[in-house]
């Protein structure tokens, strides 16, 4: 997922880089309203973290012209927290508003939460060899058998499908699956477990091992390599 965060303050334009990055998104820079516009208008990005106040250009100038172009969801970050401010760039097509100083795991809960809304790439069913899942009724098949998982296995084996051939981390898992933003030892063994679980079920009965451990890293739904 690519997001551009437009944001005159460098510092902190660079911490929530940084911490995007750490999180597994990629992330494109401006700090200048028209260098912003010119990303915004001539690239493709999944979302749009846009500072009001800017040089150049406003963010309510760059959100208006955005606005004829697409519907990228928009998230404003500023230190304007005036109610008329709030409506302003709500009125101008943004689709949150977080006002700053925030906290990131906010940022984070907010962002996925807009990149979730009304996606047309969800995907209701999935398929990797010969493990398959329907998002709808919930039921998980390998070589054509029904595995029964529980409520948190199912949540998981969907996320790691969902990030198909891309390492997911702990913390990840813990964010987006677990819904805890303090991340500590306990809860990592208890991923594990699931882990371990989920694995067992999927795997067991197969020569052709579709969830791997990638030591320090993470985890990673794929047919192995060769």
């Amino acid at each position: 997922m690519h997001i551009l965060i437009i944001e005159d303050e460098k510092k902190v334009a660079e911490a929530v880089s940084e911490g995007l990055r750490s999180e597994g998104y990629q992330v494109s820079l401006a700090f200048t309203g028209e260098e912003g516009f010119f990303r915004a208008m001539s690239q493709t990005f999944d979302l749009i973290l846009l500072d009001l106040m800017l040089p150049g250009r406003s963010g309510i100038e760059i959100l208006t012209a955005l606005r004829e172009k697409n519907n990228v969801p928009v998230l404003i970050l500023t230190a304007k927290d005036a109610i008329e401010d709030r409506v302003a760039g709500l009125d101008c097509g943004a689709d949150d508003y977080l006002v700053k100083p925030f906290a990131f795991a906010e940022l984070l809960a907010r962002i996925r939460a807009l990149t979730r809304r009304g996606r047309p790439d969800q995907v209701l069913r999935m398929k990797l060899a010969d493990l398959e899942l329907d998002c709808l009724t919930r039921k998980v098949t390998r070589a054509g058998y029904e595995i029964y998982l529980t409520g948190k296995e199912y949540e998981l084996l969907e996320y790691l499908f969902r990030h198909q051939g891309h390492i997911v981390s702990r913390e990840m898992l813990a964010h987006d699956v677990w819904h805890v933003f303090d991340r500590a030892t306990p809860l990592d063994n208890v991923i594990d477990v699931h882990i371990n679980r989920l694995r067992a079920k999927i795997d067991a009965d197969s020569d052709n091992k579709l969830l791997h451990t990638i030591r320090g890293v993470g985890f990673v739904l794929k047919q192995a390599d060769g």
